[in-house]
């Protein structure tokens, strides 16, 4: 399945020297930018907050997403009907 992400919060807390609440909020804004709007494949909500942890490399707090229904296929070939508009007596 294809989800679209229209929202997502990453959780970009790290307990370090040297990384205060700026640095924080700054990788927050600059993480959601990034993400919001991207079409990503998966199996379900679950293999979804997987794949973008892995390619993100943080944990996600919370995600809203839609998931991208398939077009219908347009048919091989198209068929056109003769309509006979004559009454039957």
């Amino acid at each position: 399945m294809q989800f679209q992400i229209t929202d997502i919060q990453f959780d970009c807390y790290l307990d370090e020297d040297g990384w205060d609440e700026s640095d924080q909020i700054c990788t927050e804004e600059k993480l959601n930018e990034e993400y919001v709007g991207t079409i990503w494949e998966a199996e379900d909500g679950d293999d979804l907050i997987d794949e973008i942890s892995t390619a993100s490399g943080w944990c996600i707090k919370s995600i809203d997403y839609r998931i991208i229904l398939d077009d219908i296929d347009s048919p091989e070939h198209e068929s056109t009907f003769e309509i006979d508009y004559t009454t039957q007596a």
